[in-house]
């Protein structure tokens, strides 16, 4: 695993840790990839966060869920209701294309994002949930 790559995981765990209660970590490190999965709790919700470095891009998911309902969600698929927003359709320039957006309301609504980190992501949730 490169270098710069784990001292990223790292740092993501060590905040995970402060953060959040019963955090549970996998990795999974291959020479094409590497991804990092957290599960943990945030007071009466679960985290849910994936982490991969595959094909030269950074990939991120990071949810927070009640029960099984998605109270939000910030990705960069390339979910196809986050391209159209983004471009009003997908045509062959964009299909496919990482698009970072946030669902919310149970993935009922989408709203485009700019691109986020692990950081960024627990500083939204501790302005806009309580523990």
């Amino acid at each position: 695993m490169d270098a710069e790559i784990a001292n990223y995981f790292a740092s993501i765990i060590e905040l995970a840790v402060a953060t959040f209660e019963a955090v549970q970590l996998t990795t999974d490190f291959t020479p094409k990839r590497s991804i990092l999965r957290i599960e943990a709790t945030y007071g009466e919700y679960r985290v849910l966060t994936t982490e991969l470095f595959s094909d030269n891009l950074r990939k991120y998911r990071y949810y927070l869920l009640k029960s099984n309902y998605v109270e939000a969600g910030f990705d960069n698929s390339p979910d196809p209701r986050a391209i159209r927003l983004k471009y009003g359709m997908i045509g062959p320039d964009h299909a496919g294309e990482h698009v970072p957006h946030l669902h919310q309301a149970n993935k009922t609504e989408l709203t485009l994002t700019d691109e986020i980190d692990f950081q960024a992501f627990v500083q939204w949730l501790e302005k806009n949930y309580k523990k």
